[in-house]
């Protein structure tokens, strides 16, 4: 067998980022199935490191560990490495980009320029910047740090930054609710009834959020266009 296909628990443990401690924690707990036998040792396979790669996207999520195990339990201990792969897929992150961890003096020299507390309100207040619970460590959303900084050159008004982000989160929220309401109902039935093969079932859950995405922008830009010719055509 290859490497990819007989793991022993530290390979198993490097592969996923965790602890040998931590991995046997977890398969105590029921988390992967049994490893396979031979003689005194254990080995891993392709269906332990997939199961593994979900927990940690869970964890991610913020779910605690019983919850994590009542996910689990509902699915099948025979569940292909495949099938497991895309409840993962249906759980990651839509962001492109993780969230990075910059003290005050990183962040200034990403941002090519000092700034004030001031800064950082409207920063906050755009979603480009979160504190965390360590004073003078930010979240920082580093994709849209550029932006950030170009709005604090135009010299963008705090309240203005609030209540703009205010506006986009209510609509975002509203939207996501629907779209997940949708694809709940009517996308995952159709491809779970398909009968497709689960890398396949992966590829169109993938598809779909760029598509919906770029379906969102587009939207956006043709009203806000539909928007200027009616502002104008009251004008004349």
């Amino acid at each position: 067998m290859t490497e990819t296909q007989t793991l022993s628990v530290e390979q198993l443990a490097a592969r996923v980022d965790m602890s040998v401690r931590t991995v046997r924690f977890y398969a105590g707990r029921g988390l992967i199935p049994p490893p396979r036998r031979e003689g005194r040792n254990g080995y891993y396979g392709p269906d332990h490191l997939v199961r593994l790669e979900l927990v940690k996207e869970l964890q991610a999520h913020g779910f605690t560990l019983s919850a994590i195990e009542g996910y689990l339990a509902n699915i099948p201990d025979d569940a292909t490495p495949e099938e497991v792969a895309l409840h993962r897929t249906l759980l990651a992150p839509w962001s492109p980009a993780m969230p990075e961890i910059l003290d005050r003096g990183a962040l200034e020299v990403r941002a090519g320029r000092s700034l004030t507390d001031d800064d950082l309100e409207v920063l906050v207040a755009l979603g480009v910047v979160e504190p965390t619970p360590t004073e003078d460590r930010f979240n920082v959303a580093a994709a849209h740090l550029a932006v950030g900084i170009g709005f604090l050159d135009a010299g963008l008004p705090l309240d203005a930054a609030t209540a703009a982000r205010r506006i986009v989160t209510d609509h975002g929220q509203a939207l996501a609710r629907e779209l997940t309401e949708l694809f709940r109902t009517q996308v995952w039935p159709h491809l779970k009834a398909s009968g497709q093969p689960p890398e396949l079932m992966t590829a169109m859950v993938e598809r779909f959020k760029p598509l919906t995405v770029q379906a969102l922008v587009t939207a956006y830009e043709q009203s806000v266009d539909e928007e200027k010719r009616r502002s104008i055509s009251k004008r004349t």
